[in-house]
């Protein structure tokens, strides 16, 4: 398990920026934590590091983008995702082992349809600049 602690948005996306290192093909990155607390800043670090150009927007109603960089990431917000229909429907399930880094926001909402080995990312408030950030894997 890795903990940070973030005392800024540029302080995650400085983090992410670096974590992006460590972070192969095929790696489905599952981000936990509440309206706010940072998971998009995270993504945007996340992609910069990985040679991502240009801006980086939480996919809220478009459910997913796909971003080009030294490996391709694809970025999904699942807050709207109630159900399993709804998350067959985003395309999700297609995307898997395509070689790509996968960021899912809100994977509260599909925990159950995650696969094995996906890495685990809660982003906690602590105050309204400060976060801890916790990466660990998954069981």
């Amino acid at each position: 398990m890795e903990r940070y602690l973030s005392h800024s948005t540029q302080d995650t996306e400085t983090i992410a920026e670096t974590y992006a290192k460590s972070v192969k093909p095929n790696d489905v990155l599952a981000f936990f934590g509440g309206l706010g607390a940072g998971k998009t800043a995270f993504i945007r670090g996340l992609a910069r590091g990985l040679g991502v150009k240009g801006e980086v927007l939480s996919p809220t109603f478009a459910l997913v983008h796909e971003y080009e960089g030294t490996v391709p990431l694809y970025h999904f917000d699942m807050y709207r995702v109630t159900s399993f229909e709804d998350l067959y429907s985003t395309g999700f399930f297609d995307y898997l082992d395509t070689g790509a880094v996968i960021a899912v926001e809100w994977s509260e909402n599909i925990v159950s349809a995650l696969p094995k080995g996906y890495k685990k990312i809660s982003l906690n408030r602590i105050s309204d600049e400060e976060r801890e950030i916790i990466i660990e894997e998954s069981v």
